[in-house]
């Protein structure tokens, strides 16, 4: 008989509760094969990015840079026909590869040109004087190079030469590097913002929430740069409304299209900023060398690159009364509108096509190095504050230290046929040189000419004897360029002041295939930029490497390794060098080893954070302490204390050393090295007892991000963890 009566509805159904399958021999073998090539991966994710940006800046950079030579620059000649004529063809014969010659029917038409920036300079015949005309604010080294170019050509026709700046750069920025710093802060702050945002707080991407947050974050950046380079600095007087407009619209712009790339290169989108705002955009600029000195492919981009519309946009509003402004600030504006509409067009295809898109992992759980911070506010703050103090940095300690270059205590010997004459060509020289130069009296050519070989003077200025009737000065380019042109000039004009011929004698050339010493500068940055990359991007990339036994291999192997490839870069690609591959590969291996072991110290202590008192240390104080850019002697003079202590002098010294001197010195540059190395080991070692590194990434326990609103897109690329 069947039973009716209800099913109780106490009592479970009994079924049988659901298992997880065992897992196969298959399986386990199938996940240990994943984790293995994960592994890996990582490790190439590791080596691959250092590899790939620092490659790029020191190939890049010295490709175009490091032999400048006048290529189609334009120059304007004016006088009567026949004469301007017969010169612009002589002119032209004798330099057919360095200049695009205009006639022009006036020198009113001339001078405006070049004010005009038309021209590079131009040159005004009139009977028997030439008048040649630059622009100083519109490059100090373009107008070196036109006088250069031009003043051969005027005298071989027997005509008096005079010159005449018409657009000086003022005693605030009497080296122009105002705009130059503030164009390189701007890229800077428009593009780096986008990487860190992308693998820590990839919510920010929307496109509805980020351009607003851009437009804000342009006009903070704007804020910083004008107050840094005005009222604490002065070196940019006056023009607040126009420069904090030109600030906001360049990092709108750059942070437009680093979006647009972000879209569709994810992660990769930073090695495309670098490679069009700073490998190819800062040469381009024309803000530190013309673009007319560099390979043809520069004054292309000089017309729509991002750093080229900015430093032009500035110059003209700080030196030109906002002459030619427009047409840069129109590059900026095209650009910005392109670069958002690319991306609605992208997102609206990406909704298209995939509708239900999860929302971008986090890869990055926080940028301290420790837990991922429960309050967003915390996090947002400390991915501001990253770019904030970049851009702080860079502007007041290298543009502080660069600004007002001049001659402080420069070390000069004087050498006469007695001492007591070397003495008293001193207390003269003292009168009306005071400050400039420490003057020293030796009474052997000899001797003096040894000293600005080893580099204990800048150089010698040697009085006319019986024997010699003309003064001669002994310098050294290979000991630093912008030195031995400042000596040549003030001495040059001592000569003449005491109405005697002055012969130069060189004692240490530069080679043609580097001609303003860019290669010192560039591969020591290189060897600096891939210690500390390595150990940053690791910790990030491969969590594994971070205990020291397995760091001080892959560092090891990667010093050896990187120095070599630099080497080869250096040479064999651009040509910068010549030779010298066991020492340079040698000093470059001890070197990166002991940036890396530095670095790996404030890696401990904050994490990706540690990148600030890094590049602040190492690049910021280290690049203006190096000598290379600039003379330490023309610097504030603590400058000269760290040139004897930090690792990026040592680079740059030992470098010089065995290309130009025989490897005189690296002894004592690798102690230095050495030093900073063996130290930051033990601080490591020191640390990881206290609190054994982590060698796992920090979770991210947060809850998950909601998905978009149909009307806002996220990106669907995935962030790699670099």
């Amino acid at each position: 008989m069947t039973n009716l009566s209800p099913t109780s509805t106490d009592s479970p159904p009994e079924t049988e509760p659901a298992t997880e399958p065992e897992p196969t021999d298959r399986d386990s073998a199938a996940a240990v094969k994943r984790a293995k090539a994960e592994k890996i991966g990582r490790y190439v994710a590791m080596f691959l990015m250092p590899l790939l940006m620092v490659s790029m800046l020191v190939g890049g950079y010295l490709a175009a840079m490091h032999s400048p030579e006048p290529n189609n620059m334009p120059v304007a000649v004016s006088g009567s026909a026949q004469q301007a004529d017969s010169f612009a063809g002589a002119l032209t014969s004798a330099n057919p590869d360095a200049v695009d010659v205009r006639r022009v029917d006036s020198a009113e038409e001339a001078r405006q040109l070049v004010l005009d920036r038309e021209v590079s300079g131009a040159v005004d015949l009139a009977g028997e004087t030439a008048t040649v005309y630059t622009a100083g604010a519109a490059g100090a080294s373009q107008s070196g190079t036109v006088t250069a170019l031009l003043a051969p050509q005027v005298l071989a026709q027997g005509l008096s030469l005079a010159t005449e700046d018409l657009a000086p750069l003022p005693e605030n920025d009497m080296a122009g590097l105002g705009a130059m710093f503030m164009t390189t802060a701007l890229m800077l702050a428009g593009y780096m913002p986008l990487s860190l945002v992308l693998s820590n707080s990839p919510e920010l991407l929307r496109f509805r929430r980020f351009v607003p947050l851009l437009a804000g974050w342009s006009a903070l950046i704007a804020a910083l740069v004008w107050t840094v380079v005005g009222p604490i600095m002065g070196v940019v007087e006056g023009h607040t409304a126009a420069v904090l407009g030109i600030c906001w619209l360049s990092v709108f712009a750059v942070g437009s299209v680093q979006l647009f790339l972000t879209r569709i290169l994810g992660p990769m989108a930073v090695l495309a900023g670098m490679l069009f705002l700073m490998v190819l955009g800062v040469p381009a600029s024309n803000m530190s060398m013309s673009v007319h000195t560099m390979p043809a492919l520069y004054p292309f981009l000089h017309s729509f690159l991002p750093a080229a519309a900015t430093g032009e946009s500035l110059r003209s509003v700080l030196y030109f009364d906002g002459d030619g402004a427009g047409r840069h600030l129109l590059v900026l504006a095209i650009g910005t509108a392109v670069s958002l509409l690319l991306t609605l067009a992208l997102d609206a295809l990406k909704r298209r096509r995939t509708p239900d898109a999860k929302p971008l992992p986090v890869n990055v759980a926080s940028l301290h190095g420790g837990p991922r911070p429960k309050n967003r506010v915390w996090r947002y703050l400390t991915l501001a504050f990253f770019p904030l103090a970049m851009v702080s940095m860079m502007l007041t300690m290298m543009l502080g230290a660069m600004y007002q270059p001049a001659p402080r205590d420069m070390p000069v010997a004087v050498v006469g046929a007695t001492t007591q004459q070397a003495e008293q060509a001193v207390a003269g020289l003292e009168e009306n040189m005071s400050g400039l130069f420490d003057l020293r009296a030796l009474d052997s050519a000899d001797e003096a000419r040894e000293q600005v070989r080893d580099r204990e003077i800048t150089a010698a200025y040697v009085l006319p004897s019986a024997e010699n009737p003309a003064a001669t000065l002994y310098t050294n380019q290979a000991a630093g360029v912008s030195a031995q042109q400042v000596v040549s000039q003030i001495f040059a004009q001592v000569s003449a002041g005491q109405q005697m011929q002055l012969a130069t004698e060189e004692i240490a050339p530069l080679p043609g295939q580097d001609s303003m010493g860019m290669a010192t500068m560039y591969l020591a940055m290189g060897w600096i930029m891939a210690g500390f990359m390595i150990i940053v991007v690791g910790a990030t990339a491969q969590p594994a490497s971070r205990p020291l036994r397995r760091l001080l291999p892959v560092v090891a192997g990667w010093s050896v390794g990187f120095s070599a490839f630099l080497w080869v870069i250096v040479d064999v690609f651009v040509g910068a060098i010549d030779g010298h591959f066991l020492a340079l590969w040698g000093v470059g291996a001890v070197a990166i080893f002991c940036v890396a072991m530095f670095t790996t110290v404030f890696e401990r202590l904050i994490g990706m954070l540690a990148i600030l008192p890094v590049i602040g240390i190492l690049m910021f104080l280290g690049v203006p302490a190096s000598g290379a850019a600039m003379s330490i002697y023309m610097e504030p003079e603590i400058f000269r204390f760290l040139h004897g202590i930090l690792p990026m002098p040592a680079a740059v010294e030992s470098i010089r050393s065995i290309l130009y001197f025989g490897g005189d010195t690296v002894g004592s540059h690798l102690l230095t090295l050495g030093i900073w190395g063996a130290a930051s080991l033990v601080v490591v070692m020191i640390i990881d007892r206290i609190k054994p590194p982590k060698d796992e990434a920090w979770p991210v326990d947060e809850a998950p991000v909601p998905e978009p609103a149909p009307a806002e897109a996220a990106p669907d690329r995935e962030p790699a963890t670099v």
